[in-house]
């Protein structure tokens, strides 16, 4: 047992006291059962004991420093008396009610933890993008536990006017809403975004004709010698002609990514991950002619040194209408690959894989292209057999 001592507790006789090599509990004068703990590594701890109904009961007020003296006496006749009432020294920390978490908490966590970890930064602006414009201005101040599925409902039909943008938005709020059971932040089963269904959506494809694509490449062309348009983003187009690529992948393009020697572009950052596309002679004249500002790694530079151009819509904007093709997308450049890769006779299992398609059902969607190469095949095979089997027809009188 410790060593008994006694003195009256101040601050100046608590910093004045010390051990040497066994612990002593030092007993204070004024109030019976307070005292302080001194340890031989000089640490200084404040104490109370006193008898209850269910015997002697000890406790550990806090650390003499932190704790003046005045403060750990009041502390103690507190603990002296519920010791003495039957009760526990020291009351039980306060519970600090964490308020439910928003649908902006929420939000903010499915960003952090889920898109800047999972997503690529395309990906990762549109959830924001979605977030920001449509999701948190209606439900931003929701509880999570209260979304329900009149209010999923509200907020989908009310981009009807969008369906496309209605249904992306309920994907995300899906996706969010189901992390939030894994969070343990809403019942487990209980996401409302599976009673809502989605709006139809007509896919919009364009494909460009042999004519318009002579169009496009001599806009191109005078574009590239008046300087009309940034000589990078002739190119970048160029390359989306040629390669069936999507924006970001040749906009993601850097000159370390061409392999003169393999004949391939490699493309690590692609949707459906990392890919090879083959160099064709006509993209190796088309990359041959690119300037290559010096110290800039990137095959469609920008203007800032060192940086690759991070768009180009508005450039293509002014292209297509000169072309007068002003319905035409960028991406309607991919869906046009694909149409005469189709009219070449590939198959669509080849044209899934120059574009890239980690799914069958992907490319699916130009299996009536196919159809009507196959009906022209067919006619073209059946009238060459035809006109050995059938009879001549007689020469007009």
């Amino acid at each position: 047992m410790p060593e008994r001592n006694d003195l009256v507790i101040t601050k100046r006789s608590v910093d004045a006291l010390a051990v040497e090599s066994k612990d002593a509990v030092f007993w204070d004068r004024r109030l019976p059962g307070f005292g302080v703990r001194v340890y031989a590594s000089g640490r200084k701890v404040y104490v109370v004991q006193s008898r209850g109904p269910g015997g002697s009961r000890r406790a550990t007020l806090g650390c003499h420093g932190p704790l003046l003296p005045d403060e750990a006496r009041r502390r103690a006749a507190a603990a002296i008396d519920r010791i003495k009432r039957g009760e526990d020294p020291l009351p039980p920390p306060p519970v600090e009610l964490t308020p439910e978490p928003t649908v902006a908490d929420l939000a903010g966590r499915f960003m952090r933890e889920h898109a800047k970890a999972n997503c690529k930064p395309a990906t990762v602006e549109n959830y924001r993008w979605a977030l920001n414009t449509y999701i948190l201005p209606t439900l931003g101040g929701v509880k999570v536990a209260e979304v329900d599925r009149k209010r999923v409902a509200e907020l989908h039909y009310g981009l009807r006017e969008k369906p496309f943008t209605a249904n992306r938005v309920l994907v995300i709020l899906s996706k969010m809403l189901s992390l939030a059971e894994v969070w343990n932040l809403r019942a487990k089963g209980t996401n409302p975004r599976r009673f809502v269904r989605r709006y139809p959506e007509r896919q919009r494809e364009r494909f460009l004709t042999r004519e318009e694509f002579r169009r496009l490449g001599a806009v191109l062309d005078e574009a590239e010698a008046d300087r009309s348009v940034h000589p990078s983003a002739v190119a970048a187009i160029r390359l989306l002609m040629l390669t069936g690529c999507r924006k970001g992948e040749i906009l993601s393009l850097k000159w370390d990514d061409v392999d003169r020697t393999a004949g391939e572009l490699r493309l690590r950052d692609g949707k459906s991950g990392a890919r090879m596309v083959p160099l064709s002679p006509t993209m190796a004249e088309v990359l041959d002619a690119i300037p290559r500002p010096p110290g800039n790694p990137w095959v469609v530079a920008g203007k800032m040194p060192g940086k690759p151009l991070c768009a180009i819509d508005d450039q293509w904007k002014k292209l297509r209408e000169r072309a007068g093709l002003n319905n035409v997308r960028i991406h309607d450049l991919r869906h046009s690959y694909a149409s005469r890769a189709l009219a070449l006779g590939e198959g669509l299992t080849m044209i899934g894989a120059l574009l890239g398609h980690s799914q069958v059902t992907t490319t699916a969607r130009y299996a009536h292209l196919a159809k009507d190469t196959e009906k022209a095949a067919a006619a073209k095979v059946g009238g060459s057999i035809g006109s050995d089997i059938m009879p001549e027809e007689p020469a007009a009188a």
